[in-house]
């Protein structure tokens, strides 16, 4: 299952970075706090000097610090979004706060229980049956026996596994796997929960129950750390957010503040790498994202309305017109997103419907259409790049997505340098 499930709270001397005691610390807000962490790993050039150094407590080693003076505090209820680059620290700074990994220095506390949605499935028993890893991982997670049997029919419920639960769990598919180790780990609610990357997990129809069970946690006062390299779901559940750049936080606080930041350094980290190729057509692996649900919900059409036949294609009209057709999830309304950026890749805009209460419309035949319309584009000219989203009917979870489908040129009536004309008046 995951990293949690062998968390216990920490002792005394970790466990309490403050004199809080235990308590005064169940009528606290607080329920996780990280003082000046820090985790470092002491690296030999060799087996040999590993075993020189510990006979003769010379220092041989040199040390790399994976992460250093990390300070925060979470209140319940309250979500925190961990941001940066691959080797920033992020997935050490979890594996200290469950428990799984001790500090260098620092210390951490947490009132309550504290549940990890990390590697699901990773600690099942692939000759033991669904049931049997049930009672075998809940031992892991501090769900006895007696307490297992109670929950037992809700988790094989939520997994929606029925007859496989008494099969080996090694006859099961990568989802059927995650099912049960997210059915099992959330089975219980947390005080502190812990995602790593993933917000859900499985096909479509599973990933929104994932979220659905996540975010009535939440509303529950449960506190959320919550590590993805997704803005958008950073923006949409978390309060504050984190941004760890080589072990050490280069800013933390309100979310927009922080991703504002963070994204601006990406833009420039990765500006040479525009996901174009030099023909103009976009390159085969930004055109859409993989689809795990064949047969779910999806995007069918996203057009642009006069557009010519030259490559990039050349916008001929002063309105943006861009008309889409989506499949949805039984009677399910959803939701579209909508982004403009640069073609060298510069965000322009972004919107979706939910975000302004706007509804597609349902056709005969089951599909649902929107027409989006930018009048008057306010765009200076240049190169632009687009991207089309599907989402579900909360706007959480993500069903398909369209990366920066269709190039085009706009040329602006306009002669004034600069990139979008903002909203004026003379005084």
């Amino acid at each position: 299952m995951s990293a949690d499930s062998r968390l216990k709270p920490l002792p005394q001397s970790q466990a309490e970075s403050s004199p809080v005691g235990a308590a005064s610390a169940a009528n606290s807000p607080t329920v996780l706090r990280a003082d000046a962490l820090a985790k470092e790993y002491r690296l030999y050039a060799s087996p040999r000097e590993r075993f020189r150094a510990l006979f003769t407590r010379r220092a041989l080693h040199r040390s790399h610090w994976a992460l250093r003076g990390v300070t925060f505090e979470l209140q319940r209820g309250q979500c925190l979004g961990v941001i940066g680059d691959n080797g920033a620290g992020k997935s050490t700074l979890l594996k200290l706060l469950t428990g799984t990994i001790q500090p260098s220095s620092g210390s951490v506390w947490h009132a309550g229980r504290v549940t990890a949605i990390l590697e699901l499935g990773a600690g099942f028993h692939p000759d033991f049956s669904g049931r049997d890893n049930l009672y075998f991982g809940g031992s892991l997670i501090g769900i006895g026996a007696e307490q297992m049997a109670r929950l037992e029919p809700e988790i094989i419920a939520f997994s929606e596994l029925g007859e496989a639960m008494d099969r080996p769990v090694k006859t099961y598919s990568s989802g059927m796997v995650v099912r049960l180790a997210f059915a099992l780990v959330t089975a219980v609610q947390p005080d502190v929960l812990i995602i790593d990357e993933a917000l859900a997990v499985g096909d479509q129809h599973f990933q929104k129950k994932c979220t659905e069970r996540i975010m009535a946690f939440r509303e529950s006062g449960c506190a959320i750390v919550f590590c993805s390299h997704s803005s958008y779901h950073i923006r949409h559940m978390c309060d504050r957010a984190l941004w760890l750049r080589d072990g050490q936080v280069v800013e933390q606080g309100e979310t927009e503040a922080v991703m504002g930041a963070y994204e601006l350094h990406s833009r420039l980290r990765e500006q040479a790498l525009a996901p174009l190729q030099a023909d103009g057509e976009p390159a085969a692996d930004a055109r859409r994202m993989p689809q795990t649900d064949a047969q779910g919900a999806c995007l069918m059409a996203v057009t642009i309305d006069d557009l010519d036949g030259d490559r990039p294609a050349l916008l001929a009209s002063p309105d943006l017109v861009v008309r889409f057709t989506v499949r949805g999830r039984g009677d399910e309304c959803p939701n579209l997103g909508f982004m403009i950026e640069l073609a060298q890749g510069s965000g322009i805009t972004s919107l979706a419907t939910h975000e302004e209460g706007a509804r597609p419309i349902l056709q005969p035949d089951g599909t649902w259409q929107a027409v989006l319309t930018f009048p008057d584009l306010p765009l200076h000219s240049g190169e632009y790049v687009v991207s089309a989203y599907l989402f579900d009917e909360t706007g959480l979870v993500l069903y398909d997505a369209w990366l920066q489908y269709q190039r085009f040129r706009f040329v602006s009536p306009t002669l004034m340098p600069g990139l979008v004309r903002l909203p004026h008046r003379w005084g």
